[in-house]
């Protein structure tokens, strides 16, 4: 569908528009879902023939009277917002099971509705996909002579290129600037003000929209701050409740746990779990996830961190860094099915992503923020894969450094070392 006659406002395409059209010739009915205002509604119009706003105040009587008829109209039709509406499920459940034919509906929501024992799982009629902020890839446009992770995992050589190498203070500027497509035009100082806008809109009403959740918008508050302070570390619940006793002095850890569960439930959180191999060594591995705010801009909002303090902060420009490589690599190790996971163990050994596909192969990702520290980034890693045992996992297809200032090239070993501005799906 055109946009502009729907909307106002011409598509800017996305990576994830081909997972899209798969998951349509696939599946009865797909669901993208994601933080609100990330596009998800831009990128469903894009592929629907027909649509439904359910936030439309015109629309909320034939939810009560008729909402079989929303979902009248070509298909696939879009119901947008759906979560309004948690009764449309198993309607567009059963409107596929009469379709038997798959692309009948798409559906977009900006958080999970409380579980309903009525609503069928949708098993085998619907997929998910999860739709994120702009990488940085995206906001560039198309960029000539990048890496590609597919062709990293098909063993592809890298050619090496120093030409658009990126300095500090720009990538800096990047890390703090917003992915939220409608944000892209603005000055810094103009996002930041509707990044911490955001913040507050989410503290103060989304969180009543998930369930029957009694809160102090103060507290959520200090919790995404907590969450910001320690992004890209794992981090306990203890740990997150200790810097939230100045507004919330007797908050126990269960509390913080529903809490964050309440913001994985709206997007704003994205869970980056540990991988457990087996390892030859006799080192335990720590279990503790990493937890990322939806878009590494808001993280450094909720700290009130621009780029020049960045510049004074160079620990937690690196942890913000590291975020934004999560991010950009969920986006795209998505288009392969895959997840990013990260490794620590107890000996102190880490890495800071390792990439999963779902046909077993998987490759380890070391962040930096500096292209100066790419030597220690590579004894890191490799210190970190001798204690796998890769009789049991395998040898990893690749081994990767992501920096930010950095240039692209294989190292003598054979990592391939590339700057975030240059990763392509």
């Amino acid at each position: 569908m055109d946009t502009g006659p729907a909307v106002g406002v011409e598509y800017r395409a996305r990576l994830i528009d081909a997972s899209v059209a798969e998951a349509l010739e696939t599946a009865g009915a797909v669901v993208i879902e994601g933080p609100r205002a990330c596009g998800k509604t831009m990128t469903a119009l894009n592929a629907a023939r027909s649509y439904v706003f359910l936030d439309d105040p015109g629309v909320a009587q034939m939810i009560d009277v008729a909402p079989e008829a929303l979902l009248d109209g070509a298909r696939p039709r879009l119901l947008d917002e759906w979560q309004l509406a948690p009764e449309l499920w198993n309607l567009t459940r059963r409107a596929v099971d009469r379709a038997a034919a798959p692309g009948q509906f798409i559906l977009t929501g900006s958080s999970v509705p409380p579980d309903d024992a009525t609503r069928h799982s949708g098993a085998g009629r619907f997929l998910r996909l999860r739709q994120r902020t702009l990488t940085w890839q995206e906001r560039d446009g198309a960029v000539v002579g990048g890496v590609s992770l597919r062709g990293l995992f098909d063993r592809r050589e890298v050619a090496a290129t120093s030409s658009d190498a990126l300095g500090l203070p720009e990538v800096l500027e990047r890390v703090t600037a917003s992915g939220f497509p409608a944000m892209a035009g603005l000055t810094v100082d103009r996002q930041r003000r509707l990044l911490v806008a955001y913040l507050e809109e989410v503290s103060r009403t989304d969180v009543r929209t998930v369930g029957d959740v009694r809160h102090d918008p103060a507290v959520i508050r200090r919790l995404i701050a907590a969450l910001a302070r320690n992004t890209a570390a794992p981090v306990s619940y203890a740990t997150l409740a200790a810097d939230m006793t100045a507004v919330a002095p007797d908050i126990k850890s269960t509390t913080v746990a529903a809490y964050v569960r309440v913001l994985e439930r709206l997007f704003l959180v994205e869970r980056q779990q540990a991988w457990t191999p087996r390892l030859r060594s006799r080192a335990r591995l720590r279990s503790s996830d990493k937890l990322h705010l939806a878009d590494p801009a808001l993280a450094a909002a909720a700290l009130g961190a621009d780029a020049e303090q960045l510049h004074r902060d160079v620990e937690t420009a690196g942890l913000l860094f590291e975020s934004a490589v999560f991010h950009d690599l969920s986006v795209l190790v998505d288009r392969l099915g895959g997840e990013v996971r990260h490794y620590r163990d107890s000996n102190g050994l880490e890495m800071d992503g390792v990439l999963l596909l779902p046909d077993g192969r998987w490759a380890p990702v070391e962040v930096k923020l500096g292209g100066g520290r790419i030597a220690d980034a590579a004894r890191s890693l490799n210190a970190a894969l001798d204690v796998i045992d890769t009789s049991a996992v395998g040898a990893p297809a690749f081994r990767l450094i992501v920096t930010g200032t950095g240039s692209t090239f294989t190292l003598d070993d054979g990592t391939v070392t590339v700057p975030l501005h240059r990763l392509l799906p």
